[in-house]
């Protein structure tokens, strides 16, 4: 006769192997229906691609994204003996059910119904990022460059870093009106989010670029520390910024300092720091237009090489500025200098160093233009 216990171990053995059964190895999975595998050990997070689609996960997240969209899932991906398995109904979700032996045509199936909704229905509850007021004809960063956002931080209320003489927001707002000037010149279409001293929203900054169909989105601040005196004529020097997740402890924090005026003034959805499963989410979207980015950094790095104020470390960063989060095309923040440091706030208020300032950002803006267009070109277009 079986006790209790051979009983109780009978069920837990058979939810063991009924767990084990409801799980799939994803690079035999990969492998069957003809897909690319790829894992990436450090983030913990694996993509699945063929022609059709990429599919990413992450070890631990129970969501994917497919064709730019988050789609929930049964469960969280998990490591298994060494192997990486997802739910076998997730499977189902993005695979057609082929034999092992026969190679499909297209391996990365179209989402079904019931993943359409989940799709929805997850960005919906968890989007951070402002919907463009039109959908674009075609992606931002494969057009040619036409339209450029201009956005000088700060403003109204909000005075931004402030120095011994100076406010954040009116430098950025004098060399932002000057930019403008320059690329007018140079035929583009220009909108500023702000040409006077008025606080305009982090979130509506980004939305109202989309709405402008923007094709390159600026935004402009100064930098600053608080410590000594010492400290702040030590510390000095431009970086530029693009949305990823930060590598580092200060670019974090930068990130912290510039997120923190739309929790201070109570945006809604306010936030001074990414979470990991929102960062997850967004990559996704940030995948259209990152290399575009990166390549306006470049632009960025020769234009203002020879200048006064020198780059601070390699001069460009990443981190979660929330101001870019919105902004559906090529995006960078910039930080002119440090107002902090005497040095560069004394340099950075002159007429000068603010025409200088705004003739290097504008020359960038026509070698990315030229950089794309070549691109373009390549593709036929």
């Amino acid at each position: 006769m079986r006790t209790l216990r051979d009983i109780s171990l009978a069920i837990m053995f058979a939810a063991i192997a009924a767990t084990a059964a409801a799980t799939v190895d994803t690079e035999a999975l990969a492998k069957q229906n003809g897909a690319e595998f790829h894992w990436f050990p450090i983030q913990k997070t694996f993509i699945l691609v063929d022609k059709a689609d990429t599919l990413k996960f992450a070890v631990g997240l129970p969501y994917a994204t497919s064709h730019g969209q988050t789609v929930e899932l049964s469960r969280a991906p998990a490591i298994e003996g060494g192997h990486i398995v997802i739910d076998s109904a997730d499977a189902a979700k993005f695979f057609k059910a082929t034999p092992a032996t026969e190679k499909p045509a297209s391996s990365i199936a179209a989402k079904s119904s019931d993943a359409k909704v989940a799709t929805s229905s997850s960005a919906s509850k968890t989007s951070v990022a402002a919907k463009p007021a039109t959908p674009k004809n075609e992606t931002a960063g494969t057009r040619e460059v036409r339209t450029i956002v201009i956005d000088p931080g700060h403003g109204g209320k909000d005075t931004g870093a402030q120095g011994k003489n100076s406010n954040e927001k009116d430098i950025v707002l004098s060399i932002g009106k000057l930019l403008k000037k320059e690329l007018e010149k140079e035929g583009f279409n220009v909108k500023m989010t702000r040409d006077k001293d008025v606080f305009i929203e982090l979130g509506q900054r980004a939305n109202l670029a989309n709405q402008w169909d923007g094709d390159l989105f600026i935004s402009l601040h100064c930098n600053a520390i608080d410590a000594t005196a010492e400290r702040k004529k030590q510390i000095k020097g431009y970086h530029v910024y693009v949305l990823r997740a930060p590598e580092s402890e200060e670019d974090k924090a930068i990130a912290r300092r510039e997120n923190k005026v739309a929790t201070l003034y109570g945006e809604k959805n306010a936030k001074e720091e990414l979470s990991p499963i929102e960062w997850f989410k967004l990559e996704a979207r940030l995948e259209k237009y990152k290399q575009n980015s990166y390549m306006f950094t470049e632009e960025m790095l020769k234009a203002m090489d020879g200048g006064k104020i020198k780059r601070q470390s390699g001069g460009v960063g990443g981190a979660g500025f929330m101001v870019l989060v919105g902004a559906l095309m090529p995006a960078v923040l910039f930080e002119i200098g440090f107002i902090s440091n005497p040095e560069e706030e004394a340099y950075m208020v002159t007429s000068k160093a603010q025409e200088d300032i705004a003739a290097r950002i504008a020359k960038a803006v026509s070698s990315y233009k030229d950089a794309v267009h070549s691109y373009r070109e390549t593709l036929g277009r």
